[in-house]
């Protein structure tokens, strides 16, 4: 058992999404940890917001970026590298919408994806040719138990997320012998701004009560709760410590026991 408080002490770690909610949670269980950390995002005043936040408990950069785009990941990794060698990446940024898939039309098929499954993408090709160059690095992408499960009215984003978890097993493989992990966290439904996102969707469409909008998603989860930032953040850190090494390929659920 590791018992360093900074056990990742001379790392640096880019956390994409990291402005707020899950993000926000995992960049401060990082740089705690010892790490430098640099959030990515769109929301430039968000990120300077939670940097400052951070910047108590260590070094902390700020790095604006479109997931979706090419150009603009190539352009933001380029800067960030700057700061030094990236030895951990949490691909966290993330959108959910709603529809029935009768209704689901390509533009929201297309941002569900490309937000959700290309962005992974496109992040991972910036940090793993060097990881793989040093032998060394950790790559952790958040997924969701929509990855996991089927959700009835979010085709689009269940698969998106079903991708992200297929990619990670089969990145994870390719380079099992080269020094580097890939996993994913799969977080139940979170205290997260998403989560009042679609709590007011169930509201508007339904007529319910907030609290009966919350209960109708709680029910999904077998501890009657909603999954805390902190609770995944746990488990982000926990891939990335040094005795985590023989853990790659992996899918962890968050999800206070929904069977998968």
């Amino acid at each position: 058992m590791n018992t360093d408080t900074h056990p990742l002490d001379g790392q640096h770690a880019v956390v994409t999404g990291g402005g707020s909610g899950i993000g926000a949670a995992i960049a401060h269980a990082l740089v705690t940890a010892g790490a430098q950390v640099t959030l990515m995002g769109r929301d430039a005043a968000r990120l300077a917001y939670q940097a400052e936040v951070l910047s108590e408990a260590g070094t902390v950069h700020v790095q604006s970026v479109d997931v979706t785009s090419a150009d603009s990941v190539a352009a933001a990794f380029a800067a960030v590298r700057e700061h030094g060698f990236i030895d951990i990446l949490v691909n966290n940024a993330g959108q959910a919408e709603a529809a029935p898939f009768a209704k689901t039309d390509l533009a929201l098929w297309k941002r569900m994806l490309d937000v959700n499954l290309t962005g992974v993408f496109l992040c991972t090709q910036e940090v793993l040719p060097a990881m793989l160059e040093r032998r060394s690095g950790r790559i952790v992408n958040v997924a969701s138990t929509a990855g996991q499960l089927g959700y009835a009215y979010v085709a689009a984003y269940c698969a998106a997320k079903h991708g992200v978890i297929g990619m990670t097993r089969s990145l994870a493989l390719e380079v099992a012998t080269r020094g580097v992990t890939v996993n994913a966290v799969c977080p139940g439904y979170t205290e997260t701004g998403l989560l009042e996102q679609s709590i007011e969707k169930i509201i508007a469409q339904t007529g319910r009560s907030v609290d009966e909008a919350r209960e109708a998603l709680l029910r999904s989860n077998p501890q009657r709760r909603f999954v805390t930032p902190d609770e995944v953040a746990s488990s982000a850190l926990w891939l990335c410590l040094p005795e985590s090494r023989s853990i790659t390929g992996q899918t962890i659920s968050i999800s206070g026991g929904e069977v998968m």
